[in-house]
């Protein structure tokens, strides 16, 4: 419980003063929680080149729970969610770091909203 509270604090934090994105994009992986705090420095070292070099970017927060990590995008448009997976800074840089810390293949999905 303690971990899904310390969740909705970061996601709230993260997004509270901006305004709701066209679209999220949201990825859920297994990572062991040994290589969490590894996980997360990989997330904060990209945050800032994802919201200022990612076409269409608005938000992004990490969530952390006992069972996975996940990463919540905001976009202006699933358009731009889905250039983004294509993107070399995902494809390349976010993914190469991560990969190795990978427990199981992550879910990708993304949502329009409304």
């Amino acid at each position: 419980m303690k971990s899904l509270l310390v969740a909705a604090a970061i996601a709230f934090s993260a997004t509270s003063a901006l305004a709701d994105p066209g679209a999220y994009l949201e990825i859920t992986v297994a990572i062991d929680a040994d290589n969490r705090k590894a996980a997360a420095a990989i997330y904060s070292e990209y945050k800032k080149p994802f919201l200022t070099t990612i076409e269409g970017a608005e938000q992004k927060s990490l969530l952390v729970r006992d069972a996975d990590v996940q990463v919540l995008h905001g976009f202006d448009t699933a358009a731009h969610a889905k250039a983004y997976l294509e993107s070399s800074l995902f494809k390349k840089d976010i993914v190469g770091k991560l990969a190795p810390l990978f427990a199981s293949d992550p879910e990708i999905r993304i949502y329009q909203a409304n």
